[in-house]
């Protein structure tokens, strides 16, 4: 499934003339040095709870060798060392901005026999096929500049029984509660992304991106149609945010 869907056109700088992959790259690059500070700031730190119930999903699976897709500064590669233990994490970015910080929190914890952070695309992951016991993404399918191939690659470096784990905004459906939440992406968000991070664009293009994304069962249905077995998708805080996971079916 490699045609293009309505996510797949939303870009960060409207009026540049730069794939959707390269300028997700240059912005966070740009928005780096703040990046990890707006996230507790923006969530109030329930981004952490987020991103410790998606890697619980893998628990029961108890992979040893761990892919972490977007890792961004390795939030997620780092908690997932520490919950589960496997023998080995790669975290890949298309981003040197965020990995350069990623490495450095990774040797501060002395973590780097076990993490290890790669200049990667998840249109084109540098690794043979059945890879990977598990992948996780955490915010960062909604950058793919082609969702579909994105998930099918990740697909190809899954070993048989593997799992796929993705966390990603969403939006909430109930009254009062979407109402306040569209106030703050809308309004709130890029005003606050402005102020401390000096690019409004970055966390405009976030509220725009989310906006567009398939989520839910849109989003499985995706999954399935990519050959993703045992789906299935958890909301969270009222549906602000999504885990979505598949699995890669053993050969018989």
């Amino acid at each position: 499934m490699n045609h293009p869907l309505p996510h797949d056109e939303i870009v960060p700088f409207k009026d540049s003339g730069e794939s959707k992959k390269k300028q997700v790259a240059g912005m966070f690059d740009q928005i780096a040095f703040r990046y990890d500070f707006l996230n507790r700031f923006l969530s109030g730190g329930i981004d952490i709870y987020w991103r410790k119930k998606a890697i619980r999903e893998l628990a029961a699976l108890k992979p040893q060798k761990v892919l972490d897709v977007a890792t961004g500064t390795a939030d997620v590669a780092i908690m997932t060392w520490k919950f589960l233990k496997p023998e080995t994490i790669v975290g890949i970015d298309i981003s040197e901005g965020m990995l350069r910080l990623g490495r450095e929190k990774v040797a501060n914890l002395l973590l780097n026999k076990h993490i290890e952070l790669q200049l990667g695309d998840s249109e084109a992951i540098n690794f043979q096929d059945n890879t990977f016991d598990a992948i996780t993404v955490a915010f960062g399918v909604r950058n793919f500049e082609h969702l579909g191939k994105g998930l099918a690659e990740m697909k190809r470096v899954l070993k048989p029984g593997g799992k796929l784990v993705v966390l990603e905004f969403s939006r909430p459906k109930q009254g009062f509660f979407k109402g306040l939440y569209n106030l703050y992406m809308r309004v709130v968000t890029p005003g606050i992304g402005k102020l401390i991070s000096k690019n409004r664009e970055a966390y405009q293009y976030l509220n725009d991106s989310v906006q567009k994304f398939p989520e839910g069962q849109d989003f499985i249905t995706i999954m399935n149609d990519i050959g993703y077995t045992a789906t299935y998708f958890k909301k969270l805080t009222g549906g602000i945010c999504t885990i979505y996971c598949g699995s890669k079916t053993s050969p018989v």
